[in-house]
């Protein structure tokens, strides 16, 4: 069964100035991922605001980067909708076009029974032959899934691992330990990938990468090697960008970042608006001391 492991950007979603998806800029981005030496790719998650696109959006999107990655690296696509039902149909397409994997947020909106969250997941499962990652980002949906929870769905055969938003250790360890050795935990928070690595976990998927795919990538390498202090050192690395997220609603504060990297990130689709001239002048202030830092080429 396929396991996830490693550094898996969460790329955005580029839109040009009428607000549609720019496909020559996701192609160039998806290029850069790849010449990075990253372990994936991840499209349709949070960063890529799936949840501002249609349908036909989403299948266009995963269709580039699946197009792209040409099998050198494995595609994970967001298929998580609100209804079970528009979750499965979406999950039958991804499978017909060639995706590699399926991520499955959590339903939104409403808060659901950890039964009925359980029950959403078996359903899903059943419906494709395809490798399933939970996604669980309380935060954004206003249901977690629970430890126990994840323990009863890693025993179904394709549901191989879990990308944990919650910003909690903790619960990391949890899903750590009730998941098993066969089963992936992946951080979803930046600031967790050494420590969810040394903790038994099995990567990232990461949010930072779309700016740092090699200095991101060189955590899980680093500590794959056993070179803790320098895979530190990386992980470091990813605080000031990460700290500067709170600048702006998501994803507007890392399109800006890329946009003043020079790469074709292009605006948020609204209503998140791009950010006002302090927080633009704050982000040229930090990519401008990555600059002076040799972090930035």
């Amino acid at each position: 069964m396929f396991k996830p492991a490693g550094i898996i950007p969460a790329l955005i979603t580029p839109f040009d100035s009428n607000q549609n998806i720019d496909e020559p800029a996701l192609r160039q981005l998806v290029r850069r991922q790849i010449e990075g030496k990253v372990h994936g790719l991840f499209c349709l998650g949070t960063n890529g605001e799936f949840f501002s696109l249609t349908e036909n959006e989403k299948l266009r999107v995963a269709e580039i980067v699946i197009e792209e990655a040409r099998g050198k690296l494995p595609v994970y696509v967001g298929a998580g909708c609100i209804t079970t039902q528009e979750t499965v149909s979406l999950a039958v397409r991804l499978e017909q076009m060639g995706a590699d994997a399926l991520s499955v947020i959590t339903p939104y909106f409403l808060t659901f029974t950890q039964q009925e969250l359980i029950a959403h997941y078996r359903t899903v499962a059943e419906a494709t032959n395809l490798p399933i990652i939970l996604y669980n980002i309380p935060a954004r949906t206003g249901n977690s899934l629970h430890p126990r929870s994840v323990e009863e769905l890693s025993k179904v055969p394709n549901i191989v691992g879990i990308k944990d938003s919650s910003g909690s250790f903790d619960t990391i360890l949890q899903f750590i330990e009730m998941g098993g050795p066969d089963f992936a935990v992946l951080a979803g928070s930046d600031s967790l990938i050494l420590a969810t690595l040394m903790a038994g976990g099995h990567g990232a998927i990461a949010s930072t990468a779309n700016v740092f795919p090699e200095i991101v990538g060189s955590i899980y390498d680093l500590w794959k090697q056993g070179e803790l202090e320098q895979a530190e050192l990386s992980q470091r690395k990813l605080r000031a960008l990460r700290n500067s997220f709170a600048l702006g609603t998501l994803p507007s504060v890392l399109k800006e970042v890329m946009n003043e990297m020079g790469l074709p990130a292009g605006e948020s689709r609204l209503p998140v608006q791009p950010l006002g001239e302090l927080g633009k002048a704050e982000v040229r202030s930090m990519v401008k001391l990555y600059k002076e830092e040799g972090v930035v080429k």
